[in-house]
C-alpha cells in the first residue's frame, strides 16, 4: 500500500511539474513574439522625423544610393531575388542627359537576363544598332556586330537615356518590396568601420537616417560618397558637346557613326525616330562660350567641313536652333577600399571615355555578377564576413570591365589627331585594319560590342594594328627613316595601352585565376 502511494504521489508531482512548465513557457513565449509584432506595427512609424534604427533594420535588406540606370537596375534586380529595398534617389524626375544614349549588343543581353528589356523597346521610341560605320578623310567603312548566333531581338539600342531610366524606375516601383524615394544622401552611417545606413534629406527637407545591413552607392559621376569606400584618381581627358539632329538620315541606316575628325571623334547615332544625337569632342576641360557665340562659330567653321555630306544642313540647322550643350568626358579606373556594409557600382565605381558607349554595358554585367554573388545568402547581417566574400567581385568583373574601359581609352587616344608622325600612322593603321574586314574588323568590334570580354584578345588586336602600321612603312622599300617611324609606332602603342592595362590591374586582367580572392566561398550561414 506505501509503495503504490510513492507511485501516485510521484505522477502528481510531474503532472504538476509539466502544468507549471507548460504555463512559464507560455508567458515567456508571449512576451517573445509580443516585441516583433509591436515592431512590426511601428516599421512605418517617425519619431521625432527620423525612422528608428532598430525597425529599420528589420524593414530593409539594401540601400541603394541614386536611381540612375545602375541604381534602378540593381534595385529590380534584388527586389526580385526577395530583398527588401530601399532606393533615396536626388531627383526622380526624367534625366536630360547627352550621354548614356547607346547600350552595346553584350549590354543588351544583360537586360534579357535581368528581365528589363522591355525598357528598351518601342515604349520608349528606341532604335535598334547594329554596327558602326567609320570615317577617315572622305573614306568610310562600315563595322558590323557579329550577331549570327543571336535571336534577332539582339542588337544595340540607342535612345533618350532619361526616357530609359524613367521606365526601369516605374518597373522597380511595380514592386512591393522597393520603396523609391527622392532624397539626398549626405552621409554614410559608420560605425566600429562597418557602414550601417546613410544619412539624407527628404524631399521637405528633413534630415532621416536609414538602416540596412548592406548599402550600394550608385551615385554616378559626381559621387560625394566614393571617396568613403574608394581611392579615386578621376581624369577629365575631354568634353562632348551635344547637339540633336532631327529629321535626316544617316548614310548607314541603324548604326553609329564615328568620324575620325581633326582635333578628336565626332559621333552621330539615331536616339528616336526622327532625332540623331551628334556629339562632339573637344580635347581637354575648357568649351567654347556657348552665351557668346563662340561655340557656334567653332561648330561651323571647325567641325562642320568634317560632316558627312547627307548630315550637312541637319548638323547646321541644329547648330543655328542653338540648343547646343556640353559635358565633362570622366575616366577612372576601379580602385576600391573593401568595406563592411557598403560597396560601390556604376559610375561612381569605375567611368572610362564614352567614346566606346560601354558604361551602361559595364554596369549591367556588374549588376548580373553582384545578383549571383548575393543569391546564395538570405542573411546580410555578418558584414565583415559579406565584406570578405564580396571581394571576388572585384576579380570577377574584370573580364567584362577590363576590356571595355581599356578599348575606350585605348581607342579615344589613336582617334584623336596628334602632331606626332608615329600616332598619325598608328591612326592611319587602325583605320585601315578595320577596313580589312574578317577577322580584322570582327574581332575588334565583337570586344567593342561587349560580346567577347577577353583582354587577351584586346591586347593581340591592338598590338596586330600597330604591326600592320609597321608593315604598311616597310612598302614597297624600307628605309631608315621609314624603320625609324616604325619603331616609333611600336613605342607610341605601346605607350597608349600599357598605362591603360596598369590602371587596370595586370594580375585581375590576364590572371584573374591567381587571385586568391577569385575563389571566395559565400559565408557559412
Amino acid at each position: 500500500m506505501v509503495s503504490y502511494e510513492y507511485v501516485l504521489g510521484g505522477i502528481l508531482a510531474s503532472l504538476l511539474g509539466s502544468v507549471f512548465f507548460m504555463i512559464v513557457s507560455t508567458t515567456l513565449g508571449g512576451k517573445k513574439q509580443f516585441k516583433p509584432s509591436a515592431g512590426k506595427a511601428k516599421s512605418n512609424e517617425f519619431v521625432n522625423g527620423v525612422f528608428q534604427p532598430e525597425l529599420e533594420e528589420k524593414s530593409t535588406d539594401v540601400v541603394i544610393v541614386g536611381a540612375g540606370v545602375a541604381g534602378a537596375a540593381l534595385a529590380y534586380t534584388l527586389a526580385k531575388e526577395g530583398r527588401r529595398v530601399h532606393v533615396i534617389e536626388r531627383d526622380l524626375t526624367e534625366p536630360d542627359r547627352i550621354v548614356g544614349e547607346l547600350l552595346q549588343p553584350g549590354g543588351y543581353l544583360k537586360l534579357i537576363e535581368l528581365g528589363l528589356e522591355e525598357c528598351a523597346n518601342e515604349s520608349i521610341d528606341a532604335q535598334k544598332v547594329f554596327g558602326y560605320a567609320l570615317y577617315k578623310d572622305g573614306k568610310d567603312t562600315k563595322l558590323s556586330y557579329p550577331l549570327e548566333q543571336y535571336s534577332s531581338d539582339v542588337a544595340g539600342r540607342s535612345f533618350h537615356n532619361g526616357r530609359f531610366i524613367q521606365r526601369m524606375r516605374e518597373k522597380a516601383a511595380t514592386l512591393s518590396n522597393v520603396k523609391l524615394e527622392q532624397g539626398s544622401v549626405t552621409t554614410l552611417i559608420e560605425e566600429k568601420g562597418i557602414v550601417k545606413g546613410v544619412i539624407y534629406k527628404n524631399k521637405a527637407g528633413e534630415e532621416l537616417r536609414t538602416y540596412a545591413p548592406l548599402t550600394i552607392v550608385c551615385d554616378g559621376c559626381f559621387s560625394n560618397l566614393r571617396k568613403s569606400l574608394s581611392a579615386p584618381k578621376v581624369e577629365s581627358p575631354s568634353c562632348f558637346v551635344g547637339l540633336i539632329l532631327e529629321n535626316c538620315d544617316l548614310p548607314h541606316a541603324n548604326h553609329g557613326h564615328v568620324i575620325l575628325g581633326d582635333p578628336s571623334p565626332i559621333l552621330f547615332y539615331p536616339i528616336s525616330s526622327t532625332e540623331v544625337r551628334c556629339l562632339v569632342d573637344i580635347p581637354g576641360t575648357k568649351v567654347p562660350s556657348v552665351a557668346n557665340g563662340e561655340m557656334a562659330k567653332y561648330l561651323k567653321t571647325v567641325v562642320a567641313p568634317q560632316v558627312p555630306p547627307q548630315l550637312y544642313n541637319a548638323f547646321m540647322a541644329a547648330v543655328e536652333k542653338g540648343n547646343i550643350r556640353s559635358m565633362q568626358n570622366r575616366s577612372m579606373a576601379a580602385n576600391p577600399l573593401p568595406t563592411p556594409g557598403a560597396l560601390l557600382l556604376g559610375d561612381s565605381f569605375n567611368m572610362r571615355h564614352p567614346l566606346t558607349g560601354g558604361g551602361m554595358t559595364v554596369a549591367l554585367s556588374d549588376i548580373v555578377l553582384l545578383r549571383d554573388l548575393l543569391r546564395p545568402l538570405r542573411d546580410l547581417n555578418d558584414a565583415p564576413a559579406l565584406c570578405n566574400y564580396l571581394e571576388s567581385f572585384y576579380t570577377l568583373r574584370k573580364p567584362v570591365s577590363s576590356t571595355i574601359n581599356t578599348l575606350a581609352g585605348a581607342l579615344y587616344k589613336v582617334f584623336c589627331a596628334s602632331p606626332d608622325p608615329a600616332r598619325q600612322e598608328m591612326r592611319e593603321a587602325c583605320f585601315g585594319y578595320l577596313s580589312l574586314g574578317g577577322i580584322c574588323s570582327y574581332g575588334p568590334v565583337s570586344l567593342l560590342s561587349g560580346l567577347n570580354p577577353r583582354p587577351l584578345h584586346l591586347f593581340l588586336h591592338f598590338f596586330a594594328v600597330a604591326i600592320y602600321g609597321v608593315g604598311r612603312l616597310m612598302l614597297p622599300f624600307p628605309s631608315p627613316k621609314r624603320m625609324w617611324l616604325g619603331a616609333r609606332l611600336i613605342s607610341s602603342a605601346s605607350g597608349i595601352i600599357f598605362p591603360i592595362i596598369k590602371g587596370e590591374g595586370v594580375r585581375q586582367m590576364f590572371f584573374p585565376a591567381t587571385v586568391p580572392a577569385y575563389y571566395r566561398a559565400p559565408p557559412v550561414q
